[in-house]
């Protein structure tokens, strides 16, 4: 038989095909179906087509198949045939016949018994592989699930089953494999098995938010991005648990200069907002031996689940759920709110995750020439348009929300996702917050699919949502390198790339959807990007224009996105995508605060200033375009406010100049400082005519409005 292949599959409910390749001759024949390994019912070709070594036949059955059943054909002389049906998922009727919207998926824990629940349509076997906390050193147990409605298995067990190890062993077209389950709340290390969830043991935590400042506009929001890896694993602080979630909790720590370190350094900022790389457990480190390599964790695993390298007990699944919570607690306690960075669009490696394990060929998308989708080029694309891919990446979203107390949602390659899923993720956030944070990768990735997708070309179909802006990002990188073909770009993007200047018409439906940012974690820094586009900068020069890009990141309308270290000018050495490169090219260097404190605390008193404007808070590209006022001077960018909004200032004007040389500048009246080369200086009230701005700097004046009397 070794020069015989054979294949069937069922191609439309009510139709089998089979496919035989041999060296053999053909002889006329018929079939039989076999039925759960005991029932036979014969089946009469409807139609034979043969050629050179090859013969497809087809069978039409009286009625669709039935599935979570065991389906094998016989054929005379040949073995059975194990009958492939992973393609109903793509009937007509599937998602309508199958969809559950129940909230019992996975492992509902009671003192006197616990539920499994698990979505597994095409399968004609389920087993339960378990073993209870008080065994954990003996044999596994197995018990049968039993199917349900709409493709559920499910199981009871009676007793106590708090912190019991399980997997799901699931046998679809009669290929057996075993599976965590995808909403497992708890997990073992390195996700090799998942583990029931008893909420009694977790230790009383309170992630409810304390800040006062609750806001709707996004546009107040200062977020800055980083790692809980990268901000804590540096030697040069005495952090204790450094690269876990417990160093992100601990308060009073230093560098060696005795400069705020850790989650001291993110609150002395000012930042409304830290953005976290993913912290929901993801695939590529071994959680056991966490430091012996790094991987930025976009390569997601179980997504309920916090990620176990960052625990210090991996072997406890309390600890990493524990620990995470107290990260969390701790970030708010000290007034600022927690984005979630998570990858919803992609896996690594589908054959290996549970979803195509439990449900073959569903969760993923395929090209119409039946290859895997790969849009992102980083594996394989989820099919969030599907009923059930899109319930689950909500229930995930929901229980960050409820369990956790996130803040907001940073999506990486948001673009990937279809939009009615991101809007039903927006109305549950919303309606538990309404300043919850929605914002993502927006690119157009392209791709076969019919439904309307969340990149920034359907910005329109998602208002609630922000984008990173790369045409903010490259506009003004452009500009700090004096390049002067862009202006009426950067004047565009300077009031949020939603109110329409000159020939550029608007991007977004307001400020509010621009991300404005010229650094994040998946690219060279601005500082590297600066030693290859202009490399005759010295690096006090590089300093200068570090700390000119977080100014206008920071001045303009849209929502401001800083990246770790972008205030103090760091570098990755070259290197741009450094997702699992060395904590060396990733991490927040301590020794270089103390060396750069300046930039510090430059990046300081421009959040303060910041916040102190009322008016960078508008959305409305209606209200912005009458407030603001242009003038080119060389290479430089005068920027005029005025109107409301401004708080103590009647006018505002901010002078970028990226050009070496120091440009002057006189008013008709008497202006006091408001920013210089060290921040703000406006509290001695220092009047001027005639303003000086240093080369690659800032300046910025101020008129104050008239007391009342």
């Amino acid at each position: 038989m070794k020069d015989t292949f054979l294949s069937a599959r069922l191609v439309e409910p009510d139709l089998i095909r089979l496919v035989l390749f041999s060296s053999l001759s053909y002889e006329p024949f018929d079939a039989l179906l076999l039925v759960d390994k005991k029932d036979y019912v014969p089946l009469k070709a409807s139609r034979i087509n043969s050629t050179s070594n090859v013969l497809i036949a087809e069978y039409h059955l009286s009625k669709p198949l039935e599935l979570g059943h065991s389906y094998a054909l016989s054929i005379y002389n040949y073995p059975l045939i194990p009958l492939d049906v992973s393609e109903a998922t793509s009937f007509p009727d599937f998602e309508q016949k199958y969809r559950y919207m129940g909230n019992d998926l996975g492992a509902t824990y009671q003192e006197e018994y616990t539920d499994w629940a698990v979505w597994a349509p095409l399968a004609s076997s389920v087993v339960l592989k378990v073993r209870r906390e008080d065994n954990l050193t003996g044999r596994w147990h197995f018990r049968e699930m039993e199917r349900s409605e709409n493709g559920v298995w499910r199981l009871r067990l009676k007793g106590n089953y708090s912190l019991a190890r399980y997997l799901y062993v699931v046998t679809n077209s009669e290929v057996t494999a075993e599976a965590i389950d995808p909403y497992a709340k708890a997990s073992g290390p390195n996700g090799e098995y998942s583990v029931v969830l008893d909420v009694n043991r977790c230790e009383k935590i309170d992630v409810t938010l304390k800040a006062s400042d609750a806001f709707k506009e996004s546009t107040k929001a200062i977020v800055y991005e980083t790692s809980l890896r990268d901000l804590t694993v540096n030697k040069d602080s005495d952090i204790f648990h450094k690269a876990q979630y417990l160093g992100m909790c601990e308060e009073g720590r230093k560098s060696k200069g005795g400069n705020p370190a850790g989650l001291d350094y993110l609150a002395s900022l000012g930042i409304s907002h830290v953005q976290i790389l993913p912290f929901y457990d993801f695939s590529t480190i071994d959680e056991r031996h966490p430091l012996a390599s790094y991987n930025w964790g976009y390569d997601p695993k179980q997504y309920f689940v916090p990620e176990g390298s960052y625990c210090s007990d991996v072997e406890n699944p309390l600890s990493r759920i524990n620990e995470c919570r107290k990260m969390i607690a701790a970030l708010h306690q000290k007034g600022m709110r927690v984005v979630m960075d998570v990858v919803y669009n992609h896996v690594y490696e589908y054959q290996r995750s549970s979803f195509e394990k439990i449900v073959p060929n569903y969760y993923f998308r395929r090209k119409r020439d039946g290859r895997m989708a790969n849009t992102s080029y980083c594996g394989d694309d989820v099919a969030s348009e599907r009923v059930m891919v899109r319930k689950l990446i909500v229930d995930s979203c929901k229980h960050w929300i409820d369990f956790y107390g996130v803040n907001g949602f940073r999506f990486d390659l948001m673009g990937i996702l279809d939009v009615d899923t991101l809007k039903a993720i927006e109305r549950y956030a919303k309606s538990k917050d309404p300043s919850f944070l929605l914002y993502g990768e927006g690119w157009n990735m392209g791709g076969e699919v019919s439904v309307p997708l969340s990149h920034m070309g359907n910005a329109s179909l998602l208002p609630g949502y922000g984008f990173f802006n790369d045409y903010f990002r490259e506009t003004v990188k452009k500009f700090l390198a004096c390049d002067m073909s862009i202006k009426d770009a950067l004047k565009f993007v300077y009031m949020g790339s939603c109110h329409p200047y000159s020939y550029i018409g608007p991007k977004f439906l307001s400020a509010s959807q621009s991300v404005n940012y010229i650094e994040c974690h998946d690219d060279k820094t601005f500082f590297d990007w600066l030693s290859d586009a202009r490399g005759d900068l010295s690096s006090e020069e590089k300093f200068d224009l570090a700390k000119l890009g977080v100014a206008f990141v920071l001045l303009s309308y849209g929502m401001p996105f800083l990246h770790m270290g972008q205030e103090l000018g760091l570098t990755k050495f070259g290197r741009g995508n450094t997702y699992n490169s060395p904590d060396v090219y990733n991490q927040m260097p301590y020794r270089i605060l103390d060396e750069r404190k300046s930039m510090y605390d430059y990046c300081r008193s421009l959040i303060a200033f910041r916040k102190s404007i009322p008016a960078f808070a508008e959305e409305n590209p209606n209200q912005i375009g009458p407030k603001v006022e242009f003038e080119d001077i060389g290479a430089a960018l005068h920027v005029h406010l005025s109107g409301d909004g401004l708080g103590k200032w009647e006018e505002l004007d901010f002078f970028f100049n990226p050009a070496r040389e120091s440009l002057s500048y006189e008013f008709k009246e008497d202006k006091i400082m408001v920013l210089g080369k060290n921040g703000d200086v406006s509290a001695p009230e220092f009047k001027i005519r005639r303003l000086l701005v240093a080369g690659e700097s800032l300046a910025a004046t101020g008129r104050k409005k008239k007391s009342k009397e």
